[in-house]
């Protein structure tokens, strides 16, 4: 069986060293985050994160993206900037004021006409996406409580080749039987993951 690991911070800032760095318009979100959310910024996803998102929506060419858990806007510009010709991406979040900051950001570095936010909860959102519309690509790094609703809002609307990404499933190793965590996030990965594992679809 292959092993998997996580990595240490030694690790993590060799392979940051060794990528694509932000360009400065993720710099300034990235900065911007950072001062305006607190420890909140933590929730904005690594610049190797938005690297592979980038590669991966260039490879699939979705015609419709979704993301679910938009914070700051990280993650959609990644998303956003690899669009084919086209291509759209809808954004789900709850926070007026943490898009704000990623409504600049995308102006700025010239995808905000690719991007649709919709404001309110997720699952409303994504109930009242057209099921005749597949989703090529979809993101969701949001509430873990909600993963769940979100998995079984997106699967059906997936197109056959469809791709769904979902953040944080390992939780830095509390997900595992051998620890102790039980928090409602944690509680909800856990149930998350099994009901994945188990999914024939």
């Amino acid at each position: 069986m292959a092993r998997s690991f996580f990595v240490d911070e030694v690790l993590a800032r060799y392979v940051a060293e060794h990528s694509t760095p932000p360009d400065p318009v993720q710099q300034d979100l990235i900065a911007e985050t950072a001062a305006a959310t607190g420890d909140h910024h933590r929730m904005q996803i690594g610049a190797d994160q938005g690297t592979f998102l980038s590669i991966l929506t260039a490879a699939l060419r979705p015609r419709l993206a979704v993301e679910v858990g938009t914070f700051t806007g990280y993650s959609a510009l990644a998303v956003a900037r690899a669009l084919p010709p086209g291509g759209r991406l809808i954004c789900c979040d709850v926070s007026e004021e943490w898009t704000a900051i990623a409504r600049r950001h995308w102006e700025r570095a010239g995808v905000a006409d690719r991007i649709d936010l919709r404001l309110g909860p997720a699952a409303e959102t994504l109930a009242a996406l057209p099921d005749d519309v597949p989703i090529d690509l979809a993101f969701v790094d949001a509430d873990k409580t909600g993963y769940l609703d979100y998995y079984e809002a997106l699967v059906p609307r997936l197109a056959d080749t469809g791709v769904l990404l979902v953040d944080n499933v390992l939780w830095g190793g509390r997900v595992l039987p051998t620890s102790d965590a039980d928090d409602p996030d944690t509680s909800a990965l856990r149930a998350f993951n099994d009901h994945v594992a188990a999914d024939p679809r």
